[in-house]
């Protein structure tokens, strides 16, 4: 097993310098899922909820979490994305909502948090949006989907 890299020898916290790493195309997919009561599923899937657009508000939060990973996790490093996609699948027969996000950028350093923390706040973001109907909305199975680029390689869930 490799060594954790956001300790020194000392087991003090600090950034991977990355300033040494060669500039690669990184994409990474997440996914996120949330569950609800059928009415709740039906006020989403027929954009007949109180607030307005769940997906569509969801889909922008979770862009803007991507943009926004450095600021909440203290040792990601500020990245320029090129891209972030937040896809929605609803699954009618156990009224879930999985929200897949993938970030892309040509850099040093790959984009895994930037997938896990949109994918993750779009969730939230639909269980802020209808928690008023359904507080019993459960977020779960947040997890990396796939992730390429880099000296370590690619990496696809099982």
């Amino acid at each position: 097993m490799s060594e954790l890299t956001h300790f020194d020898k000392d087991g003090a916290a600090h950034m991977v310098d990355v300033g040494d790493k060669d500039i690669t195309e990184r994409i990474a997919s997440a996914s996120s899922k949330i569950s609800m009561k059928t009415d709740t599923f039906d006020l989403i899937r027929k954009g007949n909820a109180k607030k307005g657009d769940v997906l569509g508000v969801a889909r922008l939060a979770g862009i803007m979490a991507a943009k926004k990973t450095s600021d909440l996790i203290p040792l990601c490093h500020p990245l320029a994305l090129s891209n972030v996609s937040i896809d929605f699948i609803l699954h009618d027969k156990n009224h879930v909502i999985e929200v897949q996000a993938t970030c892309k950028l040509k850099g040093r350093t790959g984009v895994e948090m930037e997938a896990l923390t949109a994918a993750s706040i779009a969730t939230l973001t639909i269980y802020d949006m209808c928690k008023a109907v359904d507080r019993g909305m459960i977020i779960f199975e947040t997890k990396l989907l796939t992730k390429s680029g880099g000296k370590s390689g690619a990496y696809t869930a099982l």
